[in-house]
């Protein structure tokens, strides 16, 4: 078993973090390591820089928390039904930039607090942009900290059904992938790849962006 998966204990934790925070600023997995987890369908979207217009701009938070017992978490959320295309889904919180946004950091600092309640976070760095061509998005990944030790969690009651609590184990642990068809929405099949998260199926864009996360991670020594 990996030494990263033992992680517990507040000078373990915030050496983690120092660690993560340092390793953002080297070069990225980059989209290699997000096509682990696409689906077998997608193509590979945004080699080039996308024509102006074509996406809109939005951004997510890899909200790192610490639980009562110092274990690392991070905090999915399982979006409400509705007509969307990402109905139902289970997410990282954040949503599109709002002209009222200084920059896409601060869109993703906007979404975590409106849809799980949570705004004392320091920001570590970002991940590779991912586009969504399904939905027309130009995504941001960013990674953050809670400074706040198992934070309540305030759910956005029209967006937001519930939480999932990834934990960092869980994460990197490789029986966790499992690959199979999905029904989405009752309306078409796709392969795909997904992370079991609590029975959760953990698919698509998420699940691409954390793949890159814990190829990311594993470079930590």
């Amino acid at each position: 078993m990996p030494q990263i998966y033992l992680i517990s204990g507040t000078k373990a934790v915030q050496q983690f973090i120092n660690n993560l925070r340092s390793s953002l600023q080297q070069a990225l997995p980059g989209r290699d390591a997000q096509y682990r987890m696409a689906p077998s369908r997608r193509e590979r979207v945004g080699e080039a820089a996308p024509a102006e217009g074509q996406f809109r701009p939005s951004a997510v938070m890899i909200l790192f928390c610490v639980d009562d017992d110092s274990s690392l978490y991070i905090p999915l959320i399982e979006r409400m039904p509705y007509h969307g295309v990402h109905s139902a889904q289970i997410s990282l919180p954040g949503g599109k930039f709002d002209r009222t946004d200084v920059n896409l950091e601060r869109t993703a600092l906007r979404e975590c607090f409106e849809e799980i309640g949570i705004q004392d976070i320091e920001v570590l760095g970002e991940l590779t942009q991912l586009h969504i061509s399904v939905s027309g998005f130009l995504v941001q990944p960013f990674i953050g900290v809670c400074k706040t030790t198992n934070p309540s969690m305030i759910l956005a009651e029209r967006e937001v059904k519930s939480t999932v609590k990834l934990k960092l184990e869980d994460l990197l642990n490789d029986s966790n992938v499992e690959t199979g068809t999905l029904e989405v929405k009752d309306r078409y099949k796709i392969d795909t790849p997904w992370f079991n998260v609590g029975g959760h199926k953990v698919w698509g864009a998420t699940a691409m962006i954390l793949s890159e996360l814990k190829e990311l991670i594993r470079t930590i020594s």
